[in-house]
């Protein structure tokens, strides 16, 4: 197919060329324009190719294009990206009528729908990449994440993304007859009498989901017939990132008739994307249950008779836990939310079993302390999972670099076949085998092998490899012993695995894996320690100082971004519903409300002493849902202590606060630390309610340094942020310039820190509903010493607010501009004399102030804003009572109430007031129930429905199309979770039941966390090569 653009207006086409005619495509034509009242949407529409006029039009470049993936809005232009370069990479039924081929994307191109600025740049693309040098590319690739991050005047705005997609990292199905992101028996399970649905995906590894989903839904609005064109044009591509790899080869017949068997041995590894990102900046799981660097790996054997699969899967051990800072050879790792991990943790585990069945974690961590550390928390969160699934879920460590060092590579073939856990599930799990001459299936794996190391990289690899190849041994052994010493097929599965480390290690660490040396030749060369030597220097520099560039760029093209507006194409009915539905919030949601206390203290460098925390963290009998505590100071600011902070201060200050709580007068609940954060001397808790841990999602932290002009954390802000239920807050600590007569500089830092302060996925400060400041800001009072001290001692404290160089501040618009403060009604709490109620009578003589404050922005209530009186610092502790509402989406609501608008849309006549038809509509309870057994019915992954709707006299299941026969399959996984007598009930323990809320509610919350009903899901096989790279 060819692209081409028009001007007045401006338009894309993309037109099916003599190539796909001959291909039996039909002569078809795909039209993008943006809509003139809003650029973010997009035109398109389907047509005939004889009634597209091209006579003005101009072909933008001489590539062959194979196809779109999607729209995406990047600085207010929208831009068409499609594929201009990709090569074949094999088939994996190369003597079936359907060979199943793939294809590896080497270059993308973006087209802007909105602007002529940057077609100059597009027009200058045909001799940009090589498909044959991938790794000259991604040496190009590093090199401009290196550079400055404030791109070139004339940078393309999508070059980010161009430098990603055309990586050689990116696959596609050649055939939109066949599914490359669902793994072969997900692909067998469905009616093979029916043509493949290009809708039907597995969208954990459709990596473009968020830039073609509007197309997806354009073209869930067509006929049956142009839906079908549609599909037969390949307009729309839908790409996996990882690695496919396949060898074709000829193996010794049996003694019949003497003719070789022709077998393809294949490999398919799909990277997920919804915990996607570089090393450093991606790690652990999320509070969905997804973790970084999760893949999918599957081995495909195909025969003249047999099609034998074998499926794995790695990911990051998945606790909250992270690597921040410079990080050289001696990682340094910091678990974030240890006594909040276990929901995320259950959802992972949950996800895995729903998907696979049961699940067996190979865990190759070591025992130095930041391995050990996370090999630990691991070993106890399963332990409390096996609770739920019992012997369904279980776990294998074994430390790969001890034995290497003590046994050699070998040794590590020979000990994990003597494991207990891994022999027997080895045999217990099995392998997927089909029979193709009577189109049956033999047998199907019966679970999964969850294997990590620190980074699943390297360890993993080579592990995975050896798993696989028992696999293939088991089938050999049952059907074709002979096959066991022909080498090719040994051979070939090393070369498989080696390639499959060194694809996966490019991308989530910008080199290619250590040990693939082994991994091909069984042997550990001189060559291969220099190299792995080198890869490890480079790994360091390139995850150190190129890879937030490529994060940022990754969040990009997934829609990460807190600023990113996913592109429409134009429905004006669509359009309404969602109009709609968005002024009848009120109507599927709920408020809850909820209590925080906030304090601030600066304690001077000083530990705890042995006073009582509980007159600052209880008044008033208060019982808060949310405790955020600030500290400034809370390591002495010396020049060691700057460069290199020490967090045990932190952590004795931890230990406090926690006692504190456990020991509190009429106790009825307990509290868990759910993020700390350290900026040098500044430092943040966030204390939760235990049972709260459940609805509390998305907890991040961030710092900003503002000393020395943002070089030194001597002074700066450190900030957590997190989503409750549907509303999002961020918690902020600072201490500010320091100086009576600095109130610029105090301006300066806050504007620096609210500028600077960036979260995952581009949150910043203004990303957030609810924000609360509890800082040490340095704010002094302009008036004499005498005057200050005099009123204070008379609580005169109006005449110093009026002098409060904050609140001057804050009204001249020069910093805290939209903040509000509680009433000053108690005494500057700066600066006494250690362990007295007297102000400063050192030396210096300070003037008393207000240094430490609280301001907020949002839906708050305030109900308390005093002082502690505690004596353990030169600074007294400041706190606020907060009453807030918390938002919560009932999903099935909001499905059931967006139905009703769309049918009643549909449905209304000319010349009907639609507005007001939609604004008098009421849900019915009928309606709310049907769509809630809908929607409570779908699995979170692949949305089959467990059981058919209701039949009635009129309307029963079994007279339907998609139900011949009356056959209706039924999905039995979510029995999986519980032995219980009734395969209804829901076991106490299990993660989708856990939150504290009101039954309800829980129904709400575990409906919130359902795809939509859309797209079903699941997995396919690979494509073996005639050539290595045949152009497609």
């Amino acid at each position: 197919m060819h692209l081409y653009l028009s001007h007045n207006p401006r338009t894309l086409y993309l037109v099916t060329g003599s190539h796909d005619e001959r291909k039996g495509r039909p002569q078809r034509a795909l039209v993008f324009r943006a809509a003139e009242a809003n650029p973010a949407q997009v035109i398109v529409e389907f047509l005939p190719k004889d009634e597209v006029n091209l006579t003005s039009a101009m072909r933008l470049t001489s590539r062959v294009i194979k196809g779109c993936l999607g729209l995406i809005s990047i600085e207010d232009d929208t831009f068409l990206a499609v594929i201009s370069s990709a090569t074949e990479v094999g088939k994996t039924r190369p003597s079936d009528s359907q060979p199943e081929s793939v294809a590896k994307i080497h270059e993308v191109l973006f087209y802007c729908l909105t602007s002529h600025s940057w077609d100059d740049f597009s027009a200058a693309q045909d001799t940009l990449l090589n498909p044959e040098n991938t790794d000259a590319l991604m040496t190009r690739e590093q090199q401009h994440y290196s550079q400055s991050t404030t791109p070139p005047v004339f940078e393309h705005p999508c070059m980010p993304l161009t430098k990603i997609l055309s990586s050689g990292s990116f696959y596609y199905a050649l055939d939109p007859a066949w599914d490359l992101s669902s793994r072969l028996p997900v692909r067998l399970a469905r009616d093979q009498s029916i043509a493949h649905d290009i809708g039907i995906f597995d969208e954990r590894f459709v990596w473009n989901e968020y830039i073609v989903r509007s197309l997806l839904n354009f073209r869930e609005r067509l006929d049956s017939i142009e839906r079908m064109e549609l599909d037969k044009c390949q307009f729309i591509i839908l790409a996996i990132q990882g690695y496919v790899g396949v060898f074709t080869m000829h193996l010794p017949a049996p003694p019949v008739n003497g003719t070789p068997v022709i077998a393809t041995l294949s490999l398919i590894s799909r990277l997920g994307w919804r915990r996607a990102g570089t090393r450093f900046n991606t790690r652990g799981v999320d509070d969905d249950g997804n973790t970084a660097n999760f893949v999918e790996t599957e081995t495909i054997l195909t025969t003249d008779q047999h099609r034998v699969s074998y499926t794995q899967v790695r990911g990051s051990v998945p606790l909250f836990w992270e690597q921040q800072g410079l990080q050289t050879f001696g990682q340094r790792i910091q678990i974030t939310r240890p006594n909040a991990s276990q929901p995320a943790f259950e959802r992972h585990f949950a996800h895995l079993m729903e998907e696979y069945g049961a699940t067996h974690a190979i865990n190759l961590l070591g025992s130095k302390e930041n391995e050990a550390i996370l090999t630990s928390a691991y070993a106890k969160h399963l332990q409390d999972a096996r609770s739920i699934w019992g012997d369904e879920l279980g776990i294998t460590h074994y430390d790969f670099h001890n034995a290497v060092r003590i046994g050699g590579h070998d040794s590590v073939m020979r000990d994990l076949c003597r494991l207990e856990g891994v022999n027997n599930n080895m045999e217990r799990y099995g392998f997927t085998m089909y029979d193709i001459s009577t189109d049956s299936l033999i047998t199907e794996q019966k679970g999964v092998f969850r294997t990590n190391c620190l980074d699943c990289l390297d360890r993993t690899n080579f592990v995975q490899d050896i798993f696989s190849r028992k696999a293939l041994e088991q089938y050999l052994s049952l059907v074709h012993r002979e096959w066991l010493q022909v080498g090719a097929i040994w051979m070939n599965h090393r070369e498989l695995w080696a390639e499959n480390g060194d694809a996966l290690s490019r991308i989530y660490a910008g080199t290619g894996a250590l040990n693939t040396s082994v991994t091909r030749t069984g042997k550990r060369t001189l060559a291969g320690v220099l190299s792995d030597a080198t890869k490890s220097v480079s790994r360091a520099y390139i995850n150190n100082f190129q890879d937030k560039g490529k994060q940022i760029a990754i969040d990009m093209f997934l829609g990460n971004m807190s600023n990113q507006r996913q592109v429409n194409i134009f429905d004006a009915i669509h359009d309404s519903v969602g109009k709609a539905l968005q002024q009848r919030l009120s109507e599927y949601s709920t408020t809850q409300s909820c209590s925080i206390f906030v304090g601030t203290w600066n304690v001077n460098g000083r530990l705890p002493s042995s006073e009582s925390l509980l007159p600052w963290l209880f008044p008033r009998d208060s019982k808060p849902d949310i405790f955020v505590l600030g500290f400034q100071e809370i390591v002495q600011l010396t020049a060691q202590q700057i460069v290199q902070p020490d967090p045990e201060k932190k952590r004795i200050w931890e230990q406090k606060v926690m006692e504190t709580l456990e020991r509190r007068p009429q106790r009825t609940y307990d509290y868990v630390l759910l993020r700390s954060e350290q900026l040098v001397g500044t430092a943040i808790l966030v204390i939760v309610r235990s049972d709260l841990t459940a609805v509390i999602r998305n907890v991040e932290g961030a710092a900003r340094k503002t000393g020395l002009r943002g070089m030194s954390g001597n002074k700066g802000g450190v900030g957590v942020r997190l989503d409750y239920y549907d509303t999002s807050f961020c918690f902020l600590t600072a201490h500010l310039a320091a100086g009576h007569s600095n109130v610029e500089e105090r301006n300066a830092d806050f504007h620096t820190i609210v500028k600077g302060l960036h979260f995952q996925k581009g949150k910043t400060l203004s990303s957030h509903e609810n924000i609360i400041w509890l800082a040490d800001t340095n704010y002094r009072i302009d008036l004499d010493n005498e005057s200050v001290r005099a009123r204070s001692e008379a609580d005169d404290f109006d005449s110093l607010v009026a002098a409060d160089q904050l609140r001057q501040a804050i009204d001249n618009g020069d910093a805290f501009a939209g903040y509000e403060e509680g009433p000053m009604l108690f005494r500057p709490t700066y600066k006494y004399d250690l362990g007295t109620d007297n102000y400063d009578t050192s030396e210096k003589m300070r003037i008393p102030a207000w240094t430490d404050r609280i301001l907020f922005k949002g839906r708050f209530d305030l109900a308390v804003y005093s002082r502690a009186e505690l004596k353990g610092s030169d600074h007294r502790p400041v706190f606020a009572l907060f009453r807030s509402e918390v938002r919560i989406i009932d999903v099935v609501k909001r499905a059931a109430l967006s139905r009703l608008l769309l049918e009643n849309t549909l449905s209304a006549t000319p010349g009907e007031k639609l507005d007001e038809k939609l604004a008098s509509l009421v849900l019915p309870d009928e309606s709310y129930s049907e769509c809630l057994c809908y929607i409570l019915l779908v699995t979170r992954e692949a949305h089959v429905l467990l059981v058919p709707p209701p039949s009635t006299d009129d309307d029963a299941w079994w007279n339907k199309p998609e139900h011949p026969n009356g056959i209706f399959p039924i999905s039995i996984a979510h029995l999986l979770e519980s032995n219980a007598a009734n395969p209804f009930d829901s076991p106490e323990e299990s993660p989708f039941s856990s939150s504290p809320s009101s039954s309800d509610e829980e129904l709400y919350s575990h409906a919130m966390g359902l795809q939509s009903p859309i797209t079903p899901v699941r997995k396919p096989p690979p494509p073996p090569p005639r050539s290595r790279h045949t152009d497609v």
